[in-house]
Formats: C-alpha cells, sequence, structure tokens
C-alpha cells in the first residue's frame, strides 16, 4: 500500500468513526423522545380529554387543528438542485402537525405576526396558548417521527419558502428534526417581527451545531418553568 492509499485508507476511516459516533448520538437521543413522548402522552391523557371538550363546547368547529409543516431534511447538503427526487423543494419532508385548535376556523389561517391581543385567538385558545397547552398533540408526532421534543419549531412550507430567502443560514434549521421545544423558544417569546425570527434562526443553529442528549435533557428541563410562569409565552 503506497502513502498516498495510506493517507486515504486513514481519512476513510476516520469519515466512518465520526459518522458512526452522530449515528450513535442521534439514536440515543431519538430514543429519549421517543421515551418523554410515550411517557407525556399517558401522563397528559386526562388533561388533553379535559381540553379537547372545553375547545368544542366554546367555540364551533374541529376541536384539533392540522397543518403542513415542513420536517427533517436529510439530502446531502451539496447534492444539486436538479438531482433532488423531489417535485417542488420544500426544504425538508413535508408532515401533518396537530395542535388543538385556538382560533376561530373563519380567522385561523390568516397569516400575521402574533400579538398579545390577536383577535383570532378564542378565549380557551388564549390560556391554552399562554400555557402551550395546545402544543400536547405535537406527542403524537414525535412518536411517528415527524418530530422530537426538542428542536427548531416546524414552518408552514409558504413560509419556510419565504424565509430562507430572506435569513442567511435558515435551511440548517432542517438538518435535525423540528421540535415541540427548543433552545429559541425557551430563550425567546413569539414572533412578532422578522429581527425576531433571525434571532430565533440564530438560537435555532446553535442547537443544530451542538445537539446531544445532555443538550436536550437540558432544554426539556428549562421548558417547565416556561410553562409554568408563561415566560416568552402569551
Amino acid at each position: 500500500m503506497t502513502s498516498i492509499d495510506l493517507s486515504e485508507f486513514l481519512s476513510f476511516s476516520r469519515a466512518l468513526v465520526r459518522r458512526d459516533r452522530r449515528s450513535a448520538s442521534e439514536g440515543s437521543r431519538r430514543a429519549l423522545n421517543v421515551v418523554v413522548a410515550g411517557v407525556g402522552l399517558a401522563i397528559t391523557a386526562p388533561v388533553m380529554v379535559f381540553v379537547a371538550v372545553l375547545v368544542k363546547l366554546t367555540s364551533p368547529g374541529p376541536v384539533l387543528y392540522r397543518q403542513l409543516r415542513v420536517g427533517l431534511d436529510r439530502r446531502s447538503p451539496v447534492r444539486p438542485e436538479g438531482n433532488s427526487r423531489r417535485s417542488v423543494n420544500h426544504g425538508g419532508r413535508p408532515f401533518t402537525i396537530y395542535k388543538f385548535r385556538t382560533m376561530r376556523v373563519e380567522q385561523g389561517d390568516a397569516q400575521v405576526w402574533a400579538r398579545p391581543d390577536d383577535p383570532r385567538v378564542t378565549p380557551i385558545g388564549r390560556v391554552l396558548r399562554k400555557y402551550r397547552l395546545d402544543e400536547l398533540p405535537q406527542l403524537w408526532n414525535v412518536l411517528r417521527g415527524d418530530m422530537n421534543v426538542v428542536g427548531p419549531r416546524p414552518e408552514q412550507p409558504e413560509i419556510f419558502a419565504t424565509l430562507r430567502e430572506q435569513i442567511d443560514g435558515y435551511p440548517g434549521r432542517q438538518r435535525v428534526r423540528p421540535g415541540i421545544t427548543g433552545w429559541a423558544q425557551v430563550n425567546q417569546h413569539y414572533d412578532s417581527c422578522l429581527d425576531d425570527v433571525r434571532r430565533k434562526v440564530a438560537l435555532d443553529l446553535e442547537y443544530v451545531g451542538r445537539q446531544s442528549l445532555t443538550e436536550d435533557l437540558r432544554i426539556m428541563l428549562k421548558t417547565a418553568p416556561v410553562m409554568i410562569f408563561q415566560r416568552g409565552a402569551w
């Protein structure tokens, strides 16, 4: 074996080791998220039944709100656009997200920045958003493999297409599964302008860069005070 061949062999071996380590880390993190989601569904089942009844009795329309979101992108970052097997480049695998409905049906699809006195939100919906209870059905998304408990929040395809043109590095959020909570969510309130989105993207990319089992646990623990004391939510 020549020196060049040996160098190439060692480089290839190191790449395999790094890939195996990343796979092991991703597997352990995914297992943690599935366990937390399963336990969370079992514990919160009575709460979700109660919330479902409240939503149904206080506002005409379905209990659950379903919407298409952009998920994980496993494609190689260097793959040419023309080689993609997708007919439309959504930036990640689209999936249906589930939430308790918090808006009036006739106004639920309007796309405007959130604000504390948003007239679209129902009285019950305001309470659900305040304590993040509207997100509980997404535990099912975690079990399905669409999401993790921890990760960047998934966006709608149309909004994703706009933001990736306006914010540098935005598609980098899709290198991990989207989450119910995340580093951005425990550090900043709902978006009210484009600068808020830029700050959240920077926090999301920080998470992508240092993702680990301990980081997911840390963010999960930080999420509880956010929900209980309503920090970062309207």
